[in-house]
């Protein structure tokens, strides 16, 4: 499970219409380089450095899964995108759009096209006020001092004014507006990886199935008739009890609550492994806890195909998954819209995930973030 970097870019612009400017560019790096999770008021400053006309200055917090030299890549390729011509002369000029990395995670990295943090953000108070503004807790790891304190001590004394505000896309985002959402999906589909991410980004509360940890699921593969019943009873007990503490716990500091399991899952993979006898006492202890348990608002279902499942499972090497069949698969999926099909249609998202790749690709993650919009709004 990739854990996202943080970081701040810094935006500027003192040609045309200056506000589309920033609003193109932020939709560009929301949708190509790392999810924008806040964005500052947009202030004027006179151009730094020389005479020009007054620019509109901003900046970001972004979550991405790309390294830093990346990130400079995709927001140079972004500028070229938005008219920017940068020339080979020393200097500074006239820009449509200018998007400066200026902090990466805490990390110090020197490269010869790559300096982080900025090494000029300690004098430019176009950068440091509008940042400070993001409410950050980030201490500069050369200085030792967070934003407000680096903007408290800038010599840079110009005169600036705010002139307007840019929400980011996450801030108007209906998930906001939900109490428990459920991620699910066969074995393989990314349910977890999904569920991380949008946690991180909508700062929700997140909850995951510890399966590694189950005593029983080594043996279940090893002698699958010896072990289906205790490991099925096993996996009910923790998932009733892991939601049933979770979700009682109201966090004050967190937007929603997100899991990467429902527990209805117990039912559906206890009806393909265990035998009927077994499965209708199963089912009456199910029963029981089902109705004590937690709807969820929203309950997203990633479905894969099978050839594709199967590769993911080889790809994360779980010695225990090595065995599982697609036969087994295709099971699991056909219980899965079984059960979608009991719920009522307006709490239920089915998404193709079959030719997405939300790790790899910030597109394919935006677009299942405008999926879930787009039922929640409809």
């Amino acid at each position: 499970m990739n854990t996202q970097n943080i970081l701040v870019l810094s935006l500027g612009t003192n040609q045309g219409d200056k506000k589309t400017n920033l609003t193109k560019a932020i939709s560009l790096i929301h949708n190509e380089v790392g999810t924008v999770i806040t964005v500052s008021p947009i202030y004027e400053f006179p151009a730094w450095g020389f005479e020009s006309e007054p620019f509109f200055n901003c900046t970001l917090v972004i979550h991405t899964l790309l390294e830093a030299q990346d990130v400079l890549t995709q927001t140079l390729e972004i500028e070229k995108k938005l008219g920017r011509i940068r020339n080979q002369q020393e200097g500074y000029a006239a820009r449509s759009i200018d998007i400066d990395l200026i902090t990466f995670n805490e990390e110090v990295i020197q490269t010869p096209t790559l300096t982080i943090p900025h090494p000029l953000m300690q004098e430019r108070r176009f950068v440091l006020q509008p940042m400070c503004d993001l409410a950050l807790t980030w201490v500069h790891p050369i200085f030792k001092k967070s934003c407000t304190q680096l903007l408290a001590e800038c010599k840079d004394d110009t005169v600036f004014k705010q002139v307007d505000t840019l929400a980011s896309k996450l801030e108007q985002h209906p998930l906001k507006k939900l109490n428990f959402v459920a991620i699910e999906g066969n074995i393989g589909a990314g349910k977890t990886t999904l569920t991380h991410r949008i946690a991180e980004d909508f700062n929700a509360k997140s909850i995951f199935e510890g399966f590694a940890d189950n005593p029983f699921l080594p043996k279940f593969y090893e002698d699958a008739n010896r072990y289906a019943f205790p490991l099925e009873m096993s996996f009910l007990a923790d998932r009733y009890s892991q939601l049933a503490d979770d979700l009682a716990q109201f966090d004050l500091f967190k937007a929603f609550i997100i899991a990467d399991y429902y527990i209805f899952k117990s039912l559906i993979f206890a009806q393909i492994t265990l035998e009927e006898d077994e499965f209708r006492l199963y089912q009456q202890v199910f029963d029981i806890m089902y109705k004590e348990t937690p709807k969820p608002n929203l309950y997203v279902f990633l479905y894969q195909n099978t050839d594709r499942l199967l590769e993911n499972i080889q790809k994360r090497g779980r010695s225990y998954e090595s065995d599982i069949s697609g036969q087994y698969l295709d099971k699991v999926t056909q219980g899965y819209i079984n059960f979608m099909k009991t719920l009522p249609s307006n709490k239920v998202l089915l998404i193709d995930i079959s030719d997405l790749d939300f790790v790899a690709n910030q597109r394919d993650y935006i677009q299942i973030l405008d999926l879930i919009e787009a039922k929640l709004t409809s």
